[in-house]
């Protein structure tokens, strides 16, 4: 882990920032921890250069919770050029065929047909998933290609909202390791002309929408840390597709100890948001078997920021 800067700040809480184009996830973390001052940081559900829209920042104790988004459902709204097929799968790359676009509108809707549902994906060369320790982009740049592995996806949803210029514009809803890029070459090779992403934008990650995006010139025109500071949301604000148990007092105080309780809310066993009273959030426990709830994930927290 890097070490933290000094004459950091404790920050707790959640930022929905709206990326702007042209910086990587890591980029726009940096950029937010600095204005925000804060000494500790994590971003989720990482997003392309090209991209824009919903990545929310971790920070403090909410780096704890960061895989509860990571697996949440995601939508999209972008744009493919039909024509052109690129090393990336999208813009950034470059082109390693141009061919004819013949197609109808008629024949995208049917070809994306085959898209929906559970299907196989084969992540690009350029992500960042390791092979062998190594990123696969890292591999690329250097002119290497490994065979990869398949992965299951589920599409939910996908919306042709426009066709023109030989250009596709769609909403997309999708599981977690959804990969829109592959989405992009592999709708272009079912149609015969290639295709790459052009924009992309993401909407939403579960029920967190980018209506509550903050964007980075909002950020800087406010004069402190302190100022900025205030846009965050506490972290269980962005978890309520997960249930939620209430403890009594006495309850939350062995919770806090390790034990596990004894929870009378009926709820199957899984995740859930963990509370002390009505308000006062934990963290997050599991629901076991035989009905009791076991600390999992609990927060260092005075109040909820």
């Amino acid at each position: 882990m890097k070490q933290q800067r000094r004459n950091c700040d404790t920050v707790n809480g959640v930022l929905l920032f709206d990326k702007p184009v042209g910086l990587t996830s890591n980029q726009a973390l940096q950029t937010v921890k600095r204005l925000l001052n804060a000494c500790k940081g994590g971003h989720t559900g990482s997003l392309d250069p090209i991209a824009t829209g919903l990545l929310p920042l971790f920070f403090g104790e909410a780096t704890k919770l960061t895989q509860f988004l990571l697996n949440a459902d995601k939508r999209y709204w972008t744009v493919f050029q039909l024509g052109v097929s690129t090393t990336t799968y999208d813009s950034e790359g470059e082109a390693t065929a141009t061919r004819p676009v013949t197609v109808s509108r008629r024949d995208i809707e049917r070809a994306l047909q085959r898209f929906h549902g559970e299907i196989e994906q084969i992540p690009p060369m350029y992500s960042a998933i390791k092979h062998q320790g190594e990123a696969l982009y890292k591999l690329a740049r250097a002119g290497v290609e490994v065979e990869r592995a398949p992965r299951r996806v589920i599409m939910h949803e996908i919306k042709l909202l426009e066709f023109q210029d030989n250009r596709l514009t769609l909403e997309i809803a999708c599981s977690k390791g959804t990969y829109v890029r592959s989405l992009a070459q592999d709708l272009g090779e079912v149609l015969g002309c290639g295709a790459h992403v052009v924009q992309l934008r993401r909407l939403a990650i579960g029920d967190v929408s980018i209506d509550q995006g903050v964007a980075l010139e909002r950020l800087q025109a406010l004069e402190t840390p302190s100022q900025r500071v205030q846009l965050l949301q506490p972290v269980d604000s962005v978890l309520h597709t997960v249930p939620d148990v209430h403890l009594t007092p006495l309850a939350a105080h062995y919770l806090k100890q390790g034990q596990s309780v004894s929870s009378r809310h009926g709820l199957a066993p899984g995740w859930v948001r963990l509370y002390e009273g009505d308000s006062r959030f934990l963290g997050m426990g599991q629901v076991l078997d035989d009905g009791q709830v076991a600390p999992r994930r609990l927060l260092a927290l005075g109040e909820s920021p």
